[in-house]
């Protein structure tokens, strides 16, 4: 079907079927039932923490370039296990049911073709299926920035009252960057994580304002791309909000399984956008507001690095 086709009723309608007919899928969203859940404030900023124990294989997943190699990729057509299915979209992407799932209603979204996990161009693809997906957040996390396929080019999705940044966007003063005809850039400074905000009413101006600002954003050498996790979801409005968070580096300092101090923390969209996963107990009960703030201090930009991003873009 065409991507602009998909509605949120096909979609949750594809996770009935799948949790019947799939029953490592159907286990796991049962799992979520059982699963703890706790809030930590964090300066005004409601923070889930959430334990489950069935997201390892994504928060220990290896993801060096010989690990890699070493796999059949899970999110090509011909490696998945037979029970999966998915709704094609223009013969560009298919929409899949996770079986890992962190959301009650939680999807992947790869490209039908193998290719690397990389953003460029397809801003405007993200924003039609966030308008498409109403009520739920499309994500897309950095090759170096928590995706468990960095090899396969792929979104996400999920429910949006499952992550609390939208609602915490939504109240916080924004300050202004750029504009052009269909979309507007700005600055969310005052959050213990900087990040930045496209609010676009046309997918091809949010594709374009964003390629604007992932060029002024920094590379490290012999990257493809700025270290980004970005994270879209419709404004109500017929328009779309997306959230793109520099990063500097993949996991903190304290990543780990042994050792005083560690923590199997693997950061990406989910946990920026407010809910932290942790896969252990210990874990989940240790997650703190010290910790957090120490997460994001390690994890993004300075005030300096960012400010530098907006005064390149706005020139």
């Amino acid at each position: 079907m065409k991507l602009n086709e998909l509605t949120p009723a096909l979609a949750e309608a594809l996770i009935e079927e799948q949790k019947a007919e799939w029953p490592l899928a159907g286990k796991n969203f049962a799992a979520l039932d059982g699963v703890r859940v706790r809030t930590v404030d964090l300066d005004g900023w409601q923070i889930r923490v959430q334990f489950n124990p069935a997201r390892i294989v994504s928060s220990g997943a290896k993801v060096d370039a010989r690990a890699i190699a070493e796999r059949p990729c899970f999110l090509c057509d011909a490696n998945r296990p037979a029970e999966q299915r998915g709704i094609d979209l223009d013969g560009r992407y298919t929409l899949l049911v996770n079986p890992f799932p962190i959301f009650p209603r939680h999807f992947t979204i790869p490209a039908t073709t193998h290719c690397l996990q990389l953003i460029d161009g397809r801003i405007p693809d993200m924003a039609a299926l966030a308008r498409a997906l109403r009520g739920y957040v499309v994500f897309y996390n950095g090759p170096r920035c928590g995706a468990s396929a960095p090899d396969h080019m792929h979104f996400q999705a999920g429910n949006a009252d499952f992550l609390t940044l939208p609602d915490v966007v939504a109240r916080t003063p924004l300050e202004p960057v750029a504009a052009i005809p269909g979309a507007s850039l700005s600055l969310c400074a005052s959050l213990p994580m900087r990040f930045f905000v496209i609010d676009a009413d046309d997918d091809a101006a949010a594709g374009e304002l964003f390629g604007r600002l992932a060029a002024a954003m920094p590379a490290a050498e012999g990257e493809q791309e700025p270290m980004m996790n970005i994270l879209a979801w419709a404004d109500g409005r017929g328009g779309v909000r997306i959230v793109v968070i520099p990063r500097k580096r993949h996991r903190p300092s304290f990543y780990g399984t042994e050792g005083e101090g560690t923590m199997l923390l693997s950061p990406a969209s989910v946990d920026m956008g407010g809910t932290f996963i942790t896969p252990l107990g210990r874990d989940f009960d240790a997650l703190d507001a010290a910790t957090l703030r120490r997460v994001f201090d390690e994890l993004c930009l300075t005030d300096s690095e960012i400010s530098n991003i907006s005064s390149h873009v706005a020139r």
